[in-house]
């Protein structure tokens, strides 16, 4: 959530935010307005509690009629106190309410707008010209299919639509794919993980994600338990109340799981192959850090998602994500799109978020502040941020921008030592 301080003392700057977004504005002054009111009611309250006290020490000291008239004023003040920590109770509910529907505070000069809306900030390498080379490329799935390595109807036939095997060189080329980003990642000071993809509501709310209105998770009624669509959310609750200690540096962990989404939204949207569906694996980079080195660590983030798109030869570009395509957690989302060629576009395969402090203060993870003589001054949220290095969807540029005539593959140098040294995926 955000930092209500900060909004109550520059409430422009948040106006400016959910502006940018497209979001309500006038969430901003409900949320200064429920404040005053939390702030009234616990000042009331606080001051009937202090009378209750002043009149328990005139309890204890007086006798016979005094004492019962003083004890008629103390049922009465009772109530009272009673009925100010309702409201302070009721005060503090609306402003948890509030606080988490309004999204976090963007970074400055991020593009404004929707899906649309977007910056480039580079573009890296040339898509291949297929027409200059003599032939026409075939898509990932119909290349999948001549390699054994997608079967897409079985995958329908046991789990329904957008589910799929990888089988053969399919399988083991995922398995590499994830493995050189896992073994980059430690390289690099990432605490390799395997987590859950079962959490509780309270750590897929926590991390940003609303379980009551978002249509793309799956829930478990019986258990009252979440599939999670990204290692970030088993990583963002992993120190849930807890107080880090970042005087050695940002702690970095890379997650490898299984993730799940629904795709609710998506009908008649890449139907064909295995660019949308419900199940898939990935390697997610997780970072906590100080707020003030978030800017540098979500470079740092964005780099290490670049070296791995050199590795597997992809053309590719950055684009700045405008403020409406955010999700509700994000401050600033940086996404890598690779060229499909039978799409003839860049689609998403990798994205990176700074949250900032947001995920932090929601599942209460802080770290403690020093003065310049060490001596503690508190405590304060974390900044969090994620990326992804691989998942399934790389699949689908790697076969299609490396595909032969013959429909074999070429792969890529670096995939090659964990393929046991294989060069070309052969046509079965």
């Amino acid at each position: 959530m955000i930092d209500v301080k900060d909004l109550t003392e520059n409430p422009d700057k948040y106006r400016a935010s959910q502006r940018a977004r497209g979001a309500d504005e006038a969430l901003v002054d409900s949320i200064i307005a429920a404040d005053v009111r939390r702030r009234a009611s616990l000042t009331e309250y606080e001051m009937l509690r202090a009378q209750q006290n002043v009149f328990g020490k005139k309890v204890a000291a007086a006798k016979g009629e005094e004492k019962q008239a003083i004890l008629a004023e103390v049922r009465d003040l009772a109530q009272k106190v009673k009925a100010a920590q309702a409201s302070a109770e009721e005060a503090q509910g609306e402003m948890d309410q509030l606080m988490r529907v309004v999204p976090n505070l963007i970074v400055e000069g991020i593009p404004a707008g929707g899906e649309d809306d977007y910056a480039v900030v580079k573009t890296v390498g040339t898509p291949r010209d297929f027409a200059a080379e003599g032939f026409e490329p075939r898509d990932h799935l119909e290349i999948g299919e001549l390699l054994g390595a997608i079967d897409m109807e079985r995958g329908a036939k046991v789990s329904g639509s957008r589910f799929y095997f990888l089988r053969g060189v399919g399988a083991r080329l995922e398995l590499a794919l994830l493995q050189m980003a896992m073994d980059q990642a430690v390289q690099n000071g990432f605490i390799p993980m395997i987590t859950p993809t079962l959490v509780r509501p309270e750590t897929m709310q926590g991390t940003g994600f609303d379980v009551a209105h978002d249509a793309e998770i799956y829930r478990l009624a019986e258990d009252d338990l979440y599939l999670t669509g990204t290692s970030e959310v088993a990583l963002a609750g992993y120190h849930a109340d807890e107080i880090l200690d970042l005087a050695g540096g940002p702690i970095r962990y890379a997650g490898w799981s299984s993730c799940y989404r629904r795709e609710a939204g998506s009908h008649g949207k890449d139907t064909r192959g295995i660019i949308r569906v419900h199940q898939f694996n990935k390697v997610e980079m997780f970072i906590y850090c100080p707020p003030e080195e978030a800017e540098a660590e979500h470079a740092r983030l964005l780099a290490w998602e670049e070296e791995m798109l050199a590795k597997v030869e992809l053309p590719y570009r950055v684009i700045d994500t405008a403020a409406g395509d955010l999700g509700m957690s994000a401050a600033r989302k940086f996404d890598c799109e690779a060229w499909v060629p039978t799409q003839g576009r860049y689609r998403e395969l990798t994205s990176t978020s700074n949250c900032t402090g947001f995920q932090a203060r929601r599942l209460n993870i802080r770290e403690r502040v020093l003065d310049a003589e060490g001596a503690s001054r508190g405590t304060r949220a974390v900044a969090t941020l994620n990326g992804t290095l691989a998942t399934t969807r790389w699949i689908v540029a790697i076969l299609e921008h490396h595909q032969n005539a013959d429909g074999s593959v070429n792969v890529p140098a670096a995939l090659r030592p964990y393929l046991g040294g294989l060069e070309v995926l052969p046509v079965l």
